[in-house]
């Protein structure tokens, strides 16, 4: 037998899902529909070879879009993003895409202005450059980002999960301590649609 504790508005505070809602189909092309405007996103590209940098592009109750920014070897190690639901755009370039699976090697797909991609609130998926020349893509998340989960494997072989920010840095776990990713820029108001590009703030380091 169980027995309710807490309310459901009570845990709606702690895990939140805004009523406008976007589907992963919606978020994939709001992202296409920025990337095939460089007006919206150009200004913000900055290429940096040790890191991933990005700039959030738009943000409002339901929806965070952000521009990032990959060079050979950038990689953002498997992971989740919680409750929030997810669309890639590539804008230049190329990134490759890995669902993690059971049994076997994940699930590789090329990502490129052809190709874009939808995740799940409930995949777990990495992100990386192919090499080669840098890339830029747009994500769309919605609800907006909030917390994410960065997998590793233990030592024994267990799957362990580090619940994170959002914001926080997402690196192979081999990596976790490396310095994190750049910020470009980061509108002032809730609802500003380009980020301005400026200089970095630390703490806002996200992955994708």
């Amino acid at each position: 037998m169980s027995t309710v504790i807490r309310t459901a508005e009570e845990l709606e505070g702690d895990y939140p899902v805004a009523s406008g809602t976007r589907s992963p189909a919606e978020l994939l092309a709001l992202a296409r529909e920025i990337a095939a405007d460089p007006a919206r996103w150009e200004h913000a590209v900055r290429h940096d070879p040790h890191t991933r940098t990005y700039a959030l592009l738009h943000e409002d109750d339901d929806v965070t879009v952000w521009l990032l920014c990959w060079s050979p070897g950038h990689d953002t190690g498997f992971h989740d993003h919680d409750v929030s639901s997810a669309g890639v755009a590539v804008a230049r370039g190329a990134i490759v895409d890995e669902r993690l699976t059971l049994h076997g090697a994940p699930i590789a797909r090329r990502l490129d202005g052809e190709t874009g991609a939808t995740i799940e609130p409930t995949e777990i998926h990495r992100m990386r450059h192919p090499g080669g020349e840098p890339a830029v893509s747009v994500h769309a998340y919605s609800p907006p980002l909030v917390r994410t989960g960065a997998y590793e494997i233990a030592a024994d072989g267990r799957l362990l999960r580090h619940a994170q920010p959002g914001e926080d840095a997402l690196v192979p776990p081999r990596r976790l301590r490396d310095p994190a990713p750049s910020v470009v820029g980061r509108p002032a108001g809730r609802r500003a649609d380009v980020a301005r590009a400026g200089r970095p703030e630390p703490r806002h380091t996200r992955g994708t």
